[in-house]
């Protein structure tokens, strides 16, 4: 996947957690039509979601557990390779840093708290389904589920 590390991230965008994008693939998941209703809107607007390099790793696991199918989460990524609106940041020794202490601090999960460093590091909201992140990362960040339509 690309990364635009350098690119200056608009103020228009947010931080979007790997299970928004698996609830817009999975069209079982109980949040299946908000998620896709809102990628599809935020993305027409050439608005950016921000994410961690690891979000395609969570997605392609996540969608071969809960589907047992291993194409499909390929041809995810791929989708997901091909979205200019997609911008994708390395983590780093600060990044890693910043989410062990806030894994610590907050009691999350280690992927959790990467997407809360991120969101952290770069002041933006973080976009979730994440009942436990909603609750806990408000602390530090803007946390938010994808508006009804």
């Amino acid at each position: 996947m690309r990364s635009a590390m350098s690119d200056e991230i608009p103020s228009r965008s947010v931080v979007g957690d790997a299970n928004v994008w698996i609830s817009a693939f999975i069209t079982e998941d109980a949040n299946h039509l908000r998620s896709r209703h809102w990628l599809d809107q935020w993305l027409r607007s050439k608005h950016k979601i921000v994410g961690p390099s690891l979000v395609s790793v969570e997605i392609a696991g996540a969608m071969a557990r809960r589907t047992g199918d291993s194409v499909a989460p390929r041809r995810a990524i791929d989708d997901l390779r091909r979205l200019p609106s997609l911008v994708l940041r390395p983590l780093d020794d600060t990044l890693i840093s910043a989410a062990a202490d806030l894994a610590a601090t907050l009691h999350l999960r280690g992927a959790d708290a990467i997407y809360v460093a991120l969101a952290q590091r770069l002041a933006l909201p973080l976009v979730t389904w994440d009942r436990e992140l909603l609750d806990r990362a408000t602390r530090v960040i803007d946390v938010r589920t994808p508006p009804t339509p």
